[in-house]
């Protein structure tokens, strides 16, 4: 090589980076360094990555405390879901002490008390959806809510059908559409 081809760097005097006067016009600036760039994109990721950590036990903990929520409130469902049933029972008892005080009650007075006292029983009952059980004659037999007791033949002439109750010996109840103790019937046999 010749000195006239040969170029020797040389140094900007503002920045004192080497001059990119020899270059081409038409070369583009040189592309930064591949492992600067790796650094970078590592950088990068890692704060994603500790982002998404954080992220993520966030997301545990809340689930742990609704977990931990969702349990007390099942235990107290559990402890107290009686209250409601036993605070309307509080009438009834009132009632039954108040009529027993009274030393001389005649009979018709306890009828009258008793009366008075079912009927607050039956209403705190129905308040907490506890219903009676308590089919008609005719009613087809359902083995749900019906316990049949024994089979009665129909009497000769009888309209009523097959498998229907004839009577009922002992009322049945439900609470929410569940059957607590089913009525005990007797059922009409085929014919």
């Amino acid at each position: 090589m010749s000195d006239t081809q040969r170029t020797e760097p040389t140094l900007d005097p503002v920045s004192l980076q080497p001059s990119t006067a020899g270059q081409d016009a038409g070369q583009a600036p040189t592309s930064p360094d591949p492992l600067s760039q790796a650094q970078a994109d590592l950088a990068d990721l890692q704060a994603k990555n500790a982002e998404l950590a954080e992220q993520y036990l966030r997301a545990q903990a809340e689930m742990q405390n609704t977990r931990r929520r969702a349990d007390e409130e099942v235990s107290k469902a559990r402890k107290f879901a009686v209250e409601s049933f036993a605070e309307s029972m509080l009438a009834v008892v009132d009632s039954l002490e108040a009529g027993l005080a009274i030393k001389d009650a005649t009979p018709e007075q306890i009828r009258e008390g008793a009366k008075v006292t079912l009927a607050q029983l039956k209403g705190s009952l129905e308040r907490n959806k506890v219903l009676e059980v308590n089919p008609a004659q005719g009613t087809k037999f359902d083995p749900h809510q019906h316990q049949a007791i024994s089979v009665v033949p129909l009497p000769p002439g009888s309209t009523q059908e097959a498998n229907t109750v004839v009577s009922v010996l002992q009322k049945g109840y439900q609470i929410s559409e569940r059957v607590l103790r089913p009525a005990l019937v007797t059922v009409s046999a085929s014919k």
